[in-house]
This record gives structure tokens, sequence and C-alpha cells, in this order.
């Protein structure tokens, strides 16, 4: 799905096309559609749907009607309708995977009031929407600096200009209401714009920045997750997850959108499964339920006087054991039920082709000055024999 110029460059380096989302493929764009119906073509004497999708900066997307039959495809840029002036967005879907789109987002397709593509960008419209582009950051660091300066209890994340340069909208995030009456004043005077605030979730704004997840993958929200389910910190504890907020937050702060993921597996699992805090009734003592594995289908038990000693079920006899209690039917004990459990030995380290060493063929210490003793005391017994030849000769 990636274009050409995504490759690596000759130093291994990814080398990028650099265009921010831009570029002509739409490939690498942060929840894009897949147009499969690109290569069919209509029945006869079908005309093609004139609403195409049109992305602006990061994920935001609009449906456009093409009033003017032009001939549109997936990455071209245009200019579109806005309240006032125009926009600049590239084309993302077109065809009848738009009207799929609009029907899943609820957006009607018979208004005649509806947004229009103007036409298709010139050089001069893209020309004016870089030189935008370009002046965000700046103009994002020197609107936090105002608000610093009007002490105002917000977090502007993100700055994004209209195709012609004449408005921009600042995303902000806040936990309470904001007076920002004065601080349009100074940014309008500042930039000599039109400003335009809009007020955004902590999910929309990790949505819109991107990022990377403690999964090590960029996060859902900004490649493929389209709408935000509420989460709860009973999905955490449904899968026996550790309540702590800084492993269950994500980067926006919130529950981590993941752990609806399996929610619905684990539900379905718990249906049949013994409470967590079910008590066993014995003629040896009350046993309270210390542990349990889900997916084994085993329980931990250990009694009131020693709950040191933990005695492993499974789910079958802790329903039978809590039936026989229903009836005031006590068991002897739970040894007569407990499981035996047999622990695996984890392998570290199996040797395959039988190297245990890597220094295997390094020389062991003092083998040099081995052979240099051997070789020395050879030397000398030969000496000696010469000697003793010597003397008997002269004998």
């Amino acid at each position: 799905m990636s274009c050409s110029s995504c490759s690596t460059g000759k130093d291994g380096q990814p080398k990028g096309c650099k265009n921010n989302g831009t570029c002509g493929t739409d490939g690498c764009n942060k929840l894009t559609v897949f147009d499969w119906l690109s290569n069919m073509s209509l029945p006869n004497g079908e005309r093609p749907f004139d609403f195409v999708e049109v992305r602006f900066k990061n994920s935001r997307k609009e449906f456009f009607q093409n009033t003017e039959n032009l001939s549109l495809s997936i990455g071209d840029i245009v200019a579109t309708q806005a309240q006032s002036g125009h926009d600049i967005g590239m084309v993302t879907l077109t065809g009848e995977l738009v009207r799929v789109q609009m029907k899943r987002k609820k957006e009607s397709f018979t208004d005649v009031e509806a947004p229009k593509v103007y036409r298709k960008a010139s050089q001069k419209d893209i020309d004016i929407w870089q030189k935008c582009r370009d002046r965000e950051d700046e103009i994002k660091k020197r609107a936090r600096e105002i608000a610093i300066i009007l002490k105002l209890q917000m977090k502007i994340s993100d700055v994004e200009f209209q195709g012609d340069g004449s408005k921009a909208t600042f995303y902000y995030t806040a936990d309470e209401r904001v007076d920002f009456r004065q601080l349009i004043k100074d940014m309008a005077k500042a930039f000599g714009i039109r400003i335009e605030m809009r007020q955004i979730g902590y999910r929309q704004e990790a949505q819109r920045l991107g990022g990377i997840g403690s999964c090590g993958r960029e996060l859902c929200c900004s490649t493929w997750l389209t709408d935000f389910r509420s989460v709860s910190t009973s999905a955490a504890r449904y899968q026996q997850l550790s309540l702590n907020p800084q492993k269950l937050a994500g980067q926006c702060g919130k529950l981590k959108c993941c752990l609806n993921y399996e929610l619905d597996v684990y539900v379905d699992a718990l249906k049949d499964f013994p409470a967590q805090d079910t008590k066993l009734f014995t003629e040896k003592g009350l046993a309270f339920c210390q542990k349990t594995d889900i997916f084994k289908e085993m329980l931990w038990f250990s009694y009131k006087d020693n709950p040191a000693n933990w005695h492993v079920l499974s789910k079958d006899q802790v329903n039978e054991i809590l039936e026989k209690n229903k009836k005031k039917e006590k068991v002897a004990s739970l040894e007569m039920y407990a499981m035996e459990i047999v622990v695996e030995e984890k392998v570290v380290f199996e040797n395959v082709v039988g190297q245990d060493s890597l220094t295997r063929f390094d020389k062991p210490k003092g083998a040099g000055n081995n052979n240099k003793n051997k070789n020395r005391n050879r030397n000398r017994n030969k000496n000696k024999n010469k000697n003793r030849n010597r003397n008997q000769k002269d004998a």
C-alpha cells in the first residue's frame, strides 16, 4: 500500500516521501480505505456516484458533491467549498464506496445544500496551501505562549489552516470551561487571520497527533479505529488485570481502548464460572477462593485457618461442591478433590549442536607455558643423555 518513495535509502535508513500524507498514492495515510471496486466498470446506463470523500489534515474527512462532473481519482488535490473562501484537500475515495461510507456515517446524499467540489487545485492553490502548512508549527508555538501569558488552563494541541490561508482552526483540550475571547483577539492581531477555536477530547487529541503505544505499535485510534467506545474499570476486572492506572491508561490519559477487544470472550467464559468470592463449606473448615484461571478452568482454594496452603480444584469440582453446600451437605475436605499440577521445567538454554562454550576454540589459560616447559624438559633430558654417553666413552 505504500508508495515507492517510502522505500529505504542507500544507508539503510527509511527515506520517506516527506509529503506528510499528501503523496499521490495515499497509501501511508491514517484511516485509509482500500478501493476494491476501482477495477470494476459500472453497468450500462449507470452514472457514477456524484459524491467524493476528501481528506484534510490528519484524519479529518468530509464528503463533497461533484456537481461539475470532474474526472476525479484517488490522490487528486481539489479545492472544496468552505464557510468562507475555499479549502484544499485530497480525494481519498470515489465511486460506490463513498455511498457505503456515507450510509455508515449517516450522511445524507440527497441534500441539495451539501458542500461542493469547486475544481482541481491549480499550482497556485497548492503553493499557498503548502506555505500555510509550513507556518502551522510556528503559529502553534506562539499561540501557546499567548495562552500561558493569559493564564488560561488549556492546551493547544494542533493548528489547521484553511486551504486559502484566510482562517486557522486551533484544536485545544481543557478540563473546564475556558473564556478565550481575549485569546482570540490577541491571536487575530498577531497572525492577521480569522481564528476558530475547537475543543476536542483527549482521545481525539491522540487520534490527531498519533504516536506509539505500550505494545510497540501505532495507536489504534490513529490507524484504524473509527469510533470511541466507553471503557470502564470493570473491563480490567473481568480480565483479572492489575488495577494500576499507569498500566491501564494510554497516551491520552484515559483507559486503553484495547481493554474492550477481548472483553466479550471473558464475559462469555465467566457465565458458568464460580465467582471470585466463592466460599466452600467442608468438615475440615471454611475455604476461600484465592485465585482463578479462566482459560485452564481451575480455581485455588485455601482454608481459613491455613491460608498459605492452596488446593487446586477444577471448575466442575467447585460447582459440584457448591451444589452439595446448597443442600446443606459438607464434603470431607478439599484434599479429596485437589488436583495434582505437573509443573513443566522450562528449558532456559538448549544446546542443539553440541557447542556449550563460545570460547571452545580458544586455548586454555597456561597452555602456551605448558608447551614451553615440556620443550625445556625434553632439551634437558637430551643434554643429560649426551653427557652420560660422553662420560661412558671417556671411561
